[in-house]
């Protein structure tokens, strides 16, 4: 099948975040809503209520502390269990409409769908079954755009959402050419997907000031002055797909879990604490994906904007006698390490782990004088970590103390919603 014969959409959650929590709270709907960053710092999801009263993106929150008392902005901190778990579910009914063969999530909010072999039946209707589905089923709100190719569909979905008259999906495979011309002529070039700040300034700089602009471009010109990746944008623009779905996510060359703390830490335990837990995240990530790691990296430092004080920043490398994904052995090899990374008199601001050296689990072969009784017993013992918190939730069983409530080490979530696919976060009926 020739690639201009492709038939793309993309849907996308509006106000993912803002969305999943007025789910739970209907109250919320109609209401300006924010949600902050890690630590509650910036604003990271916006309510249109909040964007209407021009709150902007990553906005820390001390200073639209004024709009938001005025106007009563509800503030939120970011209750990434939920939106995982939500998540999972907009891709799966996305999937009662679509083969999943020809289903790929791109991110957490943003999914992409093969309707190609769908052409034979109304595309349009199969997008408005899947977003009201999506309405009726999860409540969530979202914007379809559909086009040759995954650059056409998010240039879609951009007008989808930014025009109120698409009442939410936006068809650039069957829009009037002229129509098409007219509405990609009124949008920058920098909403173009990929295209960053540093290469819009050169676009304009050579008169490509709008998408359309860039589309009409000469393809071969635009890789000698560029590269051949915006080469592929401009012919993804013009209906020729050159980005194929990837319906398995390729394999991670690393796995890093770090958070600024809530407050800063001075002693070596609460240290030895926050790194265990954020070791223990990243191992869940790994076993996932059905990989093993071969070294961690662990790593701490001071407040860098801290002008009072000394910036310290330490790192150590970690290999691994076998590879393996079990939390148990990295943070036992982590905790031998710790006094390499603390200092005392530091107020440590973070910490973290990177898992490098990772390979499939599936095709790794143990060396012959490999202790594959130890092995075997960590694996276990790792199974049933895995099978506990998935049943219970990841915070009533873990390596250490971690775990444990009001830690000082911990993020500041002091707005934030309860989990309700947890055991304990339910809700219940007639309550």
């Amino acid at each position: 099948m020739s690639s201009q014969d492709r038939i793309i959409a993309l849907i996308d959650i509006n106000n993912c975040y803002v969305s999943c929590e007025r789910l739970f709270q209907p109250k919320l709907r109609n209401r300006p809503v924010i949600v902050l960053s890690n630590n509650d710092g910036c604003a990271v999801a916006r309510s249109q209520e909040a964007k209407d009263l021009g709150i902007k993106m990553g906005v820390p929150l001390f200073k639209i502390k004024d709009i938001v008392e005025q106007h009563n902005v509800q503030v939120l901190s970011s209750n990434y269990a939920v939106y995982a778990e939500m998540s999972r579910r907009f891709v799966n009914t996305i999937k009662c409409f679509v083969s999943e063969k020809d289903v790929e999530q791109y991110s957490i909010d943003e999914t992409f769908a093969d309707l190609t072999s769908y052409s034979n039946q109304n595309v349009n209707q199969i997008a408005q079954n899947i977003k009201d589905a999506l309405w009726k089923w999860l409540a969530l709100p979202v914007c379809i755009g559909i086009g040759r190719s995954k650059t056409e569909a998010k240039m879609a979905n951009h007008v989808a959402k930014k025009n109120k008259h698409f009442n939410g999906i936006c068809n650039f495979v069957e829009m009037d050419p002229c129509i098409k011309e007219y509405v990609l002529n009124d949008i920058e070039v920098s909403e173009v997907w990929g295209v960053g700040r540093k290469h819009t300034k050169k676009l304009e700089s050579m008169g490509i000031k709008s998408v359309l602009d860039l589309a009409l471009s000469n393809p071969q010109h635009i890789e000698q002055q560029f590269s051949v990746v915006m080469k592929r944008t401009v012919l993804e623009l013009t209906g020729t797909a050159c980005i194929e779905l990837e319906q398995t996510p390729p394999s991670k060359k690393q796995i890093i879990s770090s958070k600024s703390f809530g407050q800063r830490v001075t002693d070596l335990d609460s240290l030895k604490e926050a790194m265990s837990a954020y070791l223990q995240s990243a191992v869940k990530r790994l076993r996932e994906d059905g990989s093993l790691c071969g070294c961690v990296i662990a790593f701490a430092q001071s407040n860098p904007f801290d002008k009072d004080r000394p910036f310290y920043n330490k790192s150590v490398n970690i290999g691994l006698a076998e590879p393996t994904d079990s939390a148990a052995v990295m943070i036992k090899a982590i905790m031998k390490q710790m006094n390499e990374i603390y200092k005392e008199g530091i107020e440590f601001k973070k910490c973290g782990v990177i898992l490098t050296g990772i390979e499939s689990k599936a095709t790794y072969i143990h060396d012959l004088l490999a202790d594959t009784d130890a092995i075997e017993v960590d694996e276990k013992l790792q199974s049933a970590l895995d099978y506990v918190k998935e049943k219970f939730g990841d915070k009533f069983l873990a390596i250490g103390p971690c775990k444990l409530p009001n830690r000082g080490w911990s993020m500041s979530r002091n707005r934030l919603t309860q989990n309700y696919f947890s055991v304990d976060g339910m809700l219940k009926v007639g309550e």
